[in-house]
């Protein structure tokens, strides 16, 4: 299981490697930030798990973090804590009403109480089944809301994203190195997302197999499917062996015994838009979505390729 991140957003030094200290200490990865553009560009990078934030900043307020993070499909699950010299009424309520912060916490402030909260806030998303355990994409309810309100809007694409020969590569090489696979697919999704999407994508993982789901819009969807698959083909060859890399294929046994070559893992990759409607649900919006991968796949096998993506049937 991956380290959960959290993301300090503090502009005093030593309030800010206390609690960078301490949390590292915990287990917790840290990234920390004195100001509100580095904060929003780690977010965009690599979202946290939860984010505690100051409000005074000297580029902007805390507040305007908690928005910015709220406002984006990527990060709005986000647990939010306010750490914060500002204690005024005014100031609480701005923080729990406008931003729907967890909590806000006035300095001084006790940091066992603090780590209390954060654990409890990061406990309470993971009951939820909100964040996957290798890559702490959103899953599950996170990614049937999403679908939800696709339905309901125009000018929409999503892209379902399966890693084929994900299993047999596990099976060879063992869980570890497999959940190392998720994470640089999730890694390279972002990235993608990062240069040629914007803050309205969503990127989500399915809880069960090596499936992720993209959703954008029409302009970006094909930018971001084309540069992941690029880089996944290039750069997938290193998760494997010198012999199975340069022979293209590792071999497995099947179930009379024989030998088997699996190729070296690939993308197949369905694109519908919201052209492809009307949807009457999600489960028909999911299953032409796989429709569309299951053509990916094919059409690889008979171009030869290793990934490929293939678009809705309009």
């Amino acid at each position: 299981m991956s380290k959960e991140r959290i993301l300090v957003v503090e502009d005093q030094a030593d309030i800010s490697s206390l609690l960078k200290i301490y949390f590292t200490s915990q287990g917790y990865e840290v990234y920390t930030a004195m100001r509100g553009a580095a904060a929003l560009e780690i977010c965009s990078k690599t979202p946290p798990n939860l984010a505690l934030l100051d409000v005074m900043l000297p580029d902007m307020e805390g507040y305007e973090i908690g928005k910015a993070l709220r406002a984006s499909p990527r990060t709005r699950h986000i647990p939010i804590i306010f750490l914060t010299a500002r204690g005024e009424r005014a100031d609480r309520l701005r923080g729990l009403g406008e931003v729907q912060a967890q909590y806000y916490i006035v300095k001084p402030f006790d940091i066992e109480e603090v780590h209390t909260i954060v654990k409890n806030q990061l406990e309470e998303a993971r009951r939820k089944n909100q964040l996957h355990p290798v890559t702490n994409l959103p899953t599950a309810d996170l990614i049937t809301d999403q679908l939800r309100s696709l339905r309901s809007t125009e000018g929409w694409a999503m892209a379902l994203i399966h890693i084929n020969g994900f299993e047999t590569f596990t099976q060879s090489y063992g869980p570890v190195v497999g959940e190392d696979v998720l994470k640089f697919t999730a890694l390279l999704l972002n990235e993608a997302i990062n240069e040629l999407g914007s803050n309205e994508e969503f990127v989500g993982q399915m809880v069960v197999g090596p499936d992720f789901v993209v959703t954008s819009t029409p302009e970006h969807i094909r930018s971001i499917c084309e540069r992941l698959i690029g880089r996944f083909d290039d750069e997938i060859g290193l998760h494997y062996n010198f012999k199975h890399r340069k022979q293209g294929y590792i071999e497995v046994a099947d179930e009379t015994g024989s030998l088997r070559q699996v190729p070296l893992m690939s993308l197949s990759i369905g694109v519908i838009t919201s052209e492809d409607g009307p949807f009457s649900d999600i489960r028909e919006l999911s299953e032409l979505a796989e429709e569309v991968r299951q053509r990916a796949v094919q059409q690889a096998r008979e171009q030869g390729r290793k990934s490929a993506v293939a678009y809705g049937r309009r």
